[in-house]
């Protein structure tokens, strides 16, 4: 699958994690099929936001309701990880459902992009290629992506 962004949404969410260098910023992917048109900002209210996040479930809720009303779909998630670790972790895998939802991962250097089913990575990941702007700078984020 491809799933394309723009350019100024993916900056704003790597500005965010760049303004917090030691703990997991969060928030939620919103657009409409393979396209995520904008992102939503959550607090992280994980216990210890240096090493994992979870998303406020205010936020979650709020964007779920305004999905049902006509709003862009919840296409998934971003979080930060500060280590620079590309791939999602053990502990991702146990928070993720097998739901076919996107999680965009973004560390001081890059981004990877991915999607939670049955399988792959942790038994839960697959890679997936992100199209920046819909140009053909097309790039795969994650290694060994289709």
């Amino acid at each position: 699958m491809t799933v394309r962004i723009s350019r100024p949404t993916l900056a704003q969410m790597v500005a965010l994690a760049q303004a917090a260098p030691k703990r997991e910023v969060c928030g939620l992917l919103i657009g409409q099929g393979e396209w995520i048109t904008g992102h939503i900002p959550a607090a992280n209210v994980a216990d210890d936001p240096a090493t994992r996040f979870e998303i406020d479930p205010a936020v979650l809720i709020a964007a779920h309701r305004a999905a049902r009303s006509g709003g862009p779909a919840v296409l998934g998630c971003y979080h930060s990880h500060p280590s620079g670790a590309e791939e999602p972790s053990a502990c991702d895998a146990a928070m993720a459902a097998p739901d076919g939802g996107l999680w965009l991962i973004l560390t001081p250097a890059s981004h990877s992009l991915w999607q939670a089913g049955e399988g792959g990575l942790h038994g839960r990941f697959r890679p997936q290629h992100l199209c920046i702007d819909g140009a053909s700078d097309e790039v795969a984020l994650a290694s060994g992506a289709p």
